[in-house]
This record gives C-alpha cells, sequence and structure tokens, in this order.
C-alpha cells in the first residue's frame, strides 16, 4: 500500500473504539497494522460487529494470550519490526505483561508508544467510558438522554494520530520514539471549551441566542440553519422577505418541507439543511 505512512509499521493491542479509529486513520495513509487481539477477539464485535469489521479493514488481525509466555515472546517479535505500538489498557495491566515505559524504551528505543488512558498522569488506573468522560467535561444535557456522538472517543482517536506522526518524527531526529498518553477526558475537555466560553451554552451565539443559527420545524422534517455571517444573514431575510427573528423565521420554514429548503438553500447560496 503506498501513502504517507508507508513503510511505517503499527502494533496495535488497543481495542474497542479510540485505538481502532486511530489505526484504521493510520493505516488509510499506508501504514501496516498489525492488530493484536486476545482469545476472545474483541468484545465491541459482541455489539457492533459491522463497525469492528468497518474499522479492521485491511489490518493483519493475530489472537494471542498474553499471559501466556509463548505468545508474549510471539508479540516481542512484532515489536522488533515495529515503529509505533499502540494501547489501551490499564498501565498496571500492561505491566504485569512486561509492558512499561522503561522495559520499552530499552529494548525498543525507536519505537513510539502512544497509550490511551482516561485520564493522563495519576488517574490513569481509573475505570471508564465515553459518558463518564463526557460527564466530567461537561459535555451532557441536563436531562438523562444519551449522547449520540461519543465524542471522547473519537476525538481521542485523532490525537492518537497526531502522537503517532510526532513519535515518528522525533525517531527519525533524535533516534527515540518516546511514550506518549492520550487521555479521553482530557481530548473530551477540549471538546467542551467553546462551552466553557459560553458560546454554545444555552442563549449563547451557539446556543440559540441567535435566529441565524438554529433548528426550526419545517412543513416535514427539520431544517438547521447557519446564516452567521452578516452577508448570509442578509441574504436569508431579504429572500425570505422576513424580520430577523426566532418567530419570523420558524414561520417562514413551515412553508416548505425540509428538503425542499436543503435544495433552496443550495441554489441561493445559503447555509440551510435538512436536518437527518
Amino acid at each position: 500500500m503506498t501513502g504517507r505512512l508507508a513503510g511505517v509499521r503499527v502494533v496495535s493491542l488497543a481495542g474497542t473504539l479510540p485505538g481502532p479509529v486511530a489505526a484504521r486513520r493510520l493505516r488509510a495513509e499506508g501504514a501496516e497494522v498489525i492488530r493484536v487481539e486476545g482469545p476472545g477477539g474483541d468484545i465491541l464485535r459482541t455489539v457492533a460487529a459491522d463497525l469492528v469489521d468497518a474499522l479492521v479493514g485491511d489490518q493483519q488481525v493475530i489472537r494471542l494470550n498474553l499471559k501466556e509466555p509463548a505468545d508474549r515472546a510471539r508479540l516481542h517479535e512484532l515489536l522488533d519490526e515495529a515503529d509505533l505500538l499502540l494501547t489501551s489498557s490499564r498501565p498496571s495491566a500492561l505491566a504485569r505483561l512486561g509492558l512499561t515505559r522503561e522495559v520499552v524504551a530499552q529494548r525498543w528505543p525507536r519505537l513510539g508508544w502512544v497509550a490511551i488512558v482516561g485520564e493522563t498522569g495519576e488517574r490513569a488506573e481509573e475505570a471508564g467510558h465515553d459518558l463518564t468522560y463526557q460527564a466530567q467535561a461537561g459535555l451532557l444535557g441536563a436531562g438523562t438522554e444519551l449522547p449520540r456522538v461519543l465524542l471522547a472517543d473519537l476525538s481521542a482517536a485523532e490525537r492518537v494520530v497526531t502522537e503517532c506522526v510526532l513519535a515518528l518524527r522525533q525517531a527519525d531526529l533524535h533516534g527515540s520514539g518516546g511514550y506518549a498518553e492520550v487521555g479521553l477526558v482530557e481530548s473530551a475537555r477540549d471538546l467542551g471549551e467553546p462551552l466553557r466560553h459560553g458560546l454554545t451554552a444555552p442563549g449563547g451565539i451557539l446556543g440559540g441566542g441567535h435566529p441565524a443559527y438554529a433548528i426550526y420545524p419545517a412543513r416535514s422534517g427539520r431544517v438547521a440553519v447557519a446564516a452567521l455571517e452578516p452577508h448570509f444573514w442578509a441574504r436569508l431575510l431579504d429572500l425570505l422577505g422576513i424580520a430577523g427573528t426566532h418567530e419570523a423565521l420558524a414561520a417562514a420554514f413551515l412553508e416548505r418541507d425540509a428538503q425542499d429548503w436543503e435544495a433552496w438553500g443550495s441554489e441561493h447560496d445559503v447555509p440551510v439543511v435538512a436536518v437527518l
């Protein structure tokens, strides 16, 4: 496979979602990815097999029982030829397998190790999932509805890719790939920065405070309107012939179906789309 990471070999012990998403990105850029699963496979496959298939793609999948010396030796052989190692287990669990920062740095000095943890530093051992990480970051709504997007997991995956590229660069410059932790809580907190500064908070300009940036019911379906720039806003009001209030826009959008409004927005270069 050709690509910007052609010739790079990745060994991934990172199951569930952030690790596989990151590994797929690396693979798409040309890296060779060897995915190491436990004897029972990835637990995510029991609830979302199609998703796992989409993530694994053309990666090489090897099942090893790393509690067995022979299988640990096989992992070491893989690491002998690897440029990057991805993990998503607690540090203590990895240490029981002989994977500590000191051991890895000594045996595989050029190897870049990117570890996905719940939170970096002293709290890396604490258990959690995307829901608890979003809760800690203040990203959940006021009710009990669960988030539709796994923000912590997916944003962390992007950080993992960045850290992998930095590790490769460091190895080229200094001969040592080094170790980096990617915290799911920190990733979620960074996504919440606009909220903390009021931009997307209730009543904020992107939180319902401006009629140019809102969701409105249509005759059928709903439309998302994002006419924030003055030229878009002026064009929208001029074309609709209405005042710039929530009430006026709400009444106007009830006159057509959502898909018709999307076609209208495309025709007139106004950011209006149907909500899928």
